[in-house]
């Protein structure tokens, strides 16, 4: 599989390392995780800075190599395995706003409890390409958690928090996320999607606390 940090000039790294089941031997976790990527359905909204969770989760389902299907909890999925270990992956075709419908389904249906759930979205309180990753708090006027957190009945879930800056001057938040990156922004953007995705997979081998302490210090 795919693996992560092999360091580049300006901080940021990307290494390839044996990512097979083999690999790892019995450290290799089996148990099956849903990993959300939280965006806006339909093309117009696709390049949004709100979008950046359906990005993340897409280049994850190219490393999978399966495609997309619909499934009957409102939502987009793809069935595969990262790091060795069985995933879904998730884009709730409801709006941002009512994410929690879905993922709640979706965990009924594969029967994944709160603690196996991982949620990728944007947040404005993080400098553009930055990543944080952690378990649980408060969903920070980000509507999408909100939701989610409540649908979970709380919000004990892993999240890779992308950054996505705050918005100039006195823009409205709410309307800067729904906006394309910048054209500066957009020339680092694959890159910061990669390393989105590296995020996830880390967490998924190596746990949370191994996968904070390398992508917190990796910019």
């Amino acid at each position: 599989m795919r693996g992560l940090l092999r360091r580049l000039s300006g901080g940021r790294a990307f290494v390839s390392e044996d990512r097979s089941p083999e690999a790892h031997g019995s450290d290799v976790n089996t148990e099956r995780w849903l990993i959300v990527g939280l965006g806006n359905p339909g093309p117009n909204y696709a390049g949004h800075r709100h979008n950046a969770g359906f990005m993340v989760v897409d280049t994850l389902a190219r490393r999978g190599g399966e495609r997309w299907k619909s499934h009957k909890a409102n939502a987009q999925v793809v069935e595969t395995r990262l790091a060795g270990v069985p995933v879904v992956l998730a884009k709730p075709r409801s709006y941002m706003n009512l994410s929690g419908g879905p993922v709640a389904g979706l965990c009924s249906f594969y029967k994944i409890p709160v603690e196996r759930v991982l949620v990728v979205h944007d947040e404005l309180d993080i400098p553009y390409g930055t990543l944080r990753l952690k378990r649980g708090g408060g969903a920070g006027g980000h509507n999408g958690l909100r939701s989610i957190s409540a649908s979970l009945g709380g919000p004990d879930y892993v999240r890779v928090r992308f950054g996505v800056g705050r918005p100039p001057g006195s823009m409205d938040p709410a309307k800067y996320v729904l906006t394309n990156f910048s054209s500066t922004e957009a020339k680092e953007l694959d890159l910061n999607v990669e390393l989105a995705a590296d995020a996830v997979e880390a967490v998924l081998k190596d746990g949370l606390e191994r996968a904070q302490n390398v992508f917190h210090t990796a910019r």
